[in-house]
């Protein structure tokens, strides 16, 4: 198999680089593919292909720009030249532009490959459904939130003409399946990044490292953590040591920068910047706790799949998708309210404060992120890209929950 991947990929900004990597790291070691040919954004650093010689042949082709509006002519003018035998698409809602149309334009091209009959699969990482189109920094206008809406029930009917479209969380799935009368919808775990040794779970010597990561600024504040954690060190002696790693949002653009000059004051507080993907391991392993300050959620968090991987501690907001991922992978996590920094300084200060329930919640975290590794899951791909072709050869259409029912027995 000849395999495209249409994604973003480091040193990329877009979104779901990570995953774009992770996926390409773990598609080129399974046996039924001879060349990934990854479809790309272009930038100005090679792209990160520091794997071992081990693998399939990877051909890069940077043909495309976030926000470009001719990114679908020009990643369709790739698929024609390069001829894969089938097609992944590496997908939310606003991975092509955080504009309209060239957003738009770049959702439809899992429906042209479905057109040139290319196996095509979709891995959609969030649906405008389940989307708070506010705290996400899109829009707070009422009258326009109904507007997106509607024009995203449109570009999820695209994403739809997919041959199959995989979703990471059940919930995602049983709106699809209603709401559009899907029957092509499949459920595939988000999966692991990396599956390390099982740490010690001991903390290096020094200050407690709290940890936010990610991409800043719409639904995801760094506030709420670095006034919990003075709250902390009024009431403890604890030694904390705040890490916020990662980069502002592209709809935020300047965000992190506002919050180092208004944070001056408060001590041993680092921001990173952009995290190279060698440097992840070192920045989880030398953290306490892993906090996620957010006041909603846009999907399946790639962040808790890579705290787990490392074995580490959690303090979530019981809400939205990371509620769903805590019941159905097995994580756990102390939980706050997702905007109050009291609420969010109690769950920080019992992980830290009482190492045996801290150590509890990172050997629950580590067997969860062990028991669905990201090479299971490229291996379920394969196996529907295999459906897909005995499809095609017998004449039938796929059915992805009679298929599922079967598989379960």
């Amino acid at each position: 198999m000849r395999l495209a991947i249409v994604t973003a990929y480091p040193p990329s900004k877009v979104t779901l680089t990570e995953y774009g990597y992770h996926l390409v790291k773990h598609f080129r070691l399974q046996k039924e593919v001879t060349e990934i040919v990854l479809i790309t954004d272009k930038t100005e650093a090679a792209k990160d292909l520091d794997f071992n010689e081990e693998g399939c042949k990877i051909t890069v082709k940077e043909c495309w720009n976030f926000n470009d509006y001719k990114n679908i002519f020009k990643i369709n003018r790739v698929i024609k030249e390069t001829k894969p035998d089938a097609v992944l698409f590496n997908l939310q809602f606003l991975k092509f532009g955080d504009k309209k149309i060239p957003a738009a334009l770049g959702l439809m091209l899992p429906m042209v490959c479905k057109l040139k009959g290319i196996p095509t699969i979709s891995l959609l990482h969030n649906i405008l459904e389940q989307v708070d189109l506010e705290n996400a920094g899109i829009t707070s206008n009422k009258l326009l939130q109904k507007v997106y809406n509607g024009i995203g029930n449109v570009l999820t009917r695209f994403v739809l003409a997919s041959d199959i479209v995989a979703v990471t969380i059940s919930k995602y799935q049983t709106i699809l399946e209603g709401k559009y009368q899907s029957r092509n919808v499949a459920l595939i775990p988000h999966g692991s990044f990396e599956t390390p040794p099982e740490p010690n779970y001991n903390l290096p010597e020094g200050p407690k490292k709290v940890l936010a990561f990610g991409k800043f600024g719409t639904y995801k504040k760094v506030e709420i953590l670095i006034e919990a954690i003075e709250l902390i060190r009024k009431r403890t002696n604890e030694d904390i040591e705040i890490v916020v790693a990662g980069t502002d949002s592209p709809n935020t653009p300047g965000y992190l920068e506002s919050m180092k000059k208004k944070y001056t004051h408060v001590k041993q507080l680092v921001f990173t910047g952009y995290v190279e993907e060698e440097d992840v391991p070192v920045l989880f392993g030398e953290s306490a706790v892993v906090v996620f300050p957010y006041t909603s959620t846009t999907g399946s968090s790639g962040v808790l799949h890579q705290a787990g991987s490392y074995g580490k501690a959690v303090a979530l907001p019981d809400l939205g998708d990371l509620s769903v991922l805590v019941k159905e992978e097995g994580y756990k996590g102390e939980f706050f309210e997702p905007e109050s920094a009291a609420s969010l300084a109690d769950a920080i200060e019992n992980i830290l404060v009482h190492d045996s329930f801290r150590t509890y919640l990172a050997k629950a975290n580590y067997r969860a992120a062990c028991s669905i590794p990201m090479s299971d899951i490229t291996q379920v791909y394969i196996e529907y890209f295999k459906f897909l072709e005995l499809a095609k050869s017998k004449g039938f259409t796929l059915d992805v929950p009679i298929l599922e029912k079967e598989l379960m027995v």
